[in-house]
């Protein structure tokens, strides 16, 4: 099918500037529905994305019931958005990694940023954990299942359509096998180590591979330290901190599930004589360490996203204060803090904002060394800035 056979969804007047600068979605609000009414159109229709003109600027999926109600995947009209748009673009994410990687553990599709919306994929050896976000995907899912068999040839495809995010697309939540038979734990390499996690059950997909980078960097900071790991989830920081020379390392969650992951990862790369565990609610245990004296070298933040929607901005804000300042109490007299944010709407900025309005409060300098990002194979669109959301600040913090 070209884009002439496919449907029109015209924008209005001046709506194309944002999609001609490069950017891939389009708001209900910038529809022309006197001209093609969005009504007309069911959740997941592919679309030829037309300017006030009539003027194509290239084909997508609309889903008429979402704010973003449609995404552009492909300007060329001789390969408009289809199936075997879908084995091209994945041919394309795999060539990136397997540059970037030298075995096969690692986000293969991150969404806008491989072209992709909608869609993100993370292969763990012969395993892939896929998320779809958006009713265009979901329609194409049969076609996704096979342009992956075709492309990666895995053993076993697990759907994790599960996030609260597909409910904005009208979607159900579920998981299940799309392929094979999923085994209850994926194994991990990183760092030239190895590690567990849950699949089905564990968290987002699985592994957090955008913070694969920021964790290489450890070693420069953690050499003979005794280090708090806060929101550890499986223990990646915690234990690579151990792996890197680490003398103590203390992992923080209130998942115990999480926390046996940590000590197994801590045995399975023979450290568990320096990596303990401790659950509970961060805020609160870090009150506890507080109250108790307890002191560290490092301190490593990494929380969920406190700031989802924008309505959450204020609070979010005094809550990523509060969190660096709680982790600063801790820290020994000189000591580092790392410091992250996964929330888009908190900017970076902003975050280093926060920690140095957290040091004044208790007359302590902040001096910030490093910034992250997440890692290579979660590529940023540059006209999308959602898409660059992982914010690391590596600082130190002395009296």
């Amino acid at each position: 099918m070209t884009d002439t056979e496919l449907p029109a969804l015209r924008l209005k007047r001046g709506e194309d500037r944002r999609l001609r600068a490069g950017h891939l979605w389009v708001f209900s609000n910038e529809i022309d529905v006197k001209h093609t009414p969005l009504d007309a159109f069911a959740p997941g229709d592919p679309v030829t994305i037309e300017d006030a003109q009539g003027h194509a600027l290239g084909t997508g999926y609309v889903n008429p019931h979402s704010l973003i109600c449609a995404r552009l995947l492909s300007r060329d009209r001789q390969h408009p958005w289809g199936p075997s748009l879908l084995v091209h673009r994945l041919k394309v994410a795999l060539s990136l990694r397997e540059r970037l990687y030298a075995s096969p553990y690692y986000r293969l599709v991150h969404g806008e940023g491989d072209g992709l919306p909608g869609l993100v994929v993370d292969r763990y050896g012969e395993v892939l954990s896929v998320q779809v976000t958006t009713a265009g995907i979901e329609r194409q899912l049969d076609a996704l299942l096979a342009a992956l068999d075709k492309v990666v040839r895995p053993a076993t495809v697990l759907l994790r359509n599960d996030t609260a995010i597909r409910e904005l697309e009208g979607l159900e939540r579920y998981v299940r096998a799309a392929q094979g038979e999923p085994p209850a734990d994926i194994e991990v390499e990183e760092g030239g180590r190895h590690f567990v996690a849950p699949l089905a059950s564990g968290q987002k997909t699985g592994w957090f591979y955008d913070q694969r980078d920021n964790r290489d960097r450890l070693a420069d900071f953690v050499a003979g330290a005794r280090v708090l790991d806060v929101f550890s989830y499986v223990g990646a920081w915690g234990v690579r901190a151990a792996l890197s020379g680490a003398r103590e390392a203390l992992c923080v969650d209130e998942s115990q599930t999480a926390l046996d992951y940590a000590a197994r990862n801590a045995a399975l790369n023979g450290v568990d004589d320096r990596v303990a565990t401790r659950r509970g609610d961060a805020f609160e245990v870090l009150r506890e360490l507080r109250e108790a004296g307890e002191r560290f070298d490092v301190v490593i933040l990494d929380p969920p996203a406190f700031i989802k929607r924008r309505k959450d901005q204020r609070a979010g804000e005094q809550a990523y204060r509060r969190l660096n300042q709680a982790g600063m109490q801790l820290l020994d007299r000189d000591g580092f803090l790392i410091s992250c944010s996964c929330s888009y709407h908190l900017p970076r900025d902003t975050l280093v904002a926060q920690m140095q309005q957290a040091a004044r409060h208790l007359d302590r300098e902040l001096q910030v060394l490093v910034q992250g990002y997440q890692s290579a194979d979660h590529p940023m669109h540059p006209a999308i800035p959602e898409t660059a959301y992982l914010k690391v600040v590596y600082g130190r913090v002395h009296r």
